[in-house]
C-alpha cells in the first residue's frame, strides 16, 4: 500500500494554484490529506468551510472528511454530489 500524499494549507488560503495543485495529485492518487495550518483558519468551522469549497471547486467525484484540522480528500468513481 502506498503511503497517503500530503500537502499543507497555509496563509494563502484556498488560491487557484492550490486547487491546481491538488488536482495535479488527483491524476495519480485517490486520496490526499491537507494539513490546515492555524494561519489559514482560525476554528473548526471555517475549516469545514474550507473543505466545503475545495470540493465545489474539484467536482463532484471528491469527498472529504475532516478530522481535527487535517482534511482527507477522497476521489471516487461515480459523482457523490449532484
Amino acid at each position: 500500500m502506498k503511503p497517503i500524499k500530503q500537502l499543507q494549507l497555509g496563509k494563502a488560503g484556498l488560491s487557484d494554484a492550490f486547487v491546481e495543485q491538488v488536482r495535479g495529485v488527483f491524476e495519480n492518487e485517490k486520496a490526499l490529506k491537507i494539513s490546515i495550518l492555524k494561519s489559514a483558519c482560525r476554528n473548526k468551522d471555517d475549516a469545514r468551510k474550507i473543505g466545503e469549497d475545495l470540493v465545489e471547486k474539484l467536482g463532484t467525484k471528491f469527498g472529504f472528511k475532516l478530522v481535527g484540522y487535517v482534511l482527507t480528500v477522497v476521489k471516487f468513481r461515480k459523482n457523490q454530489r449532484q
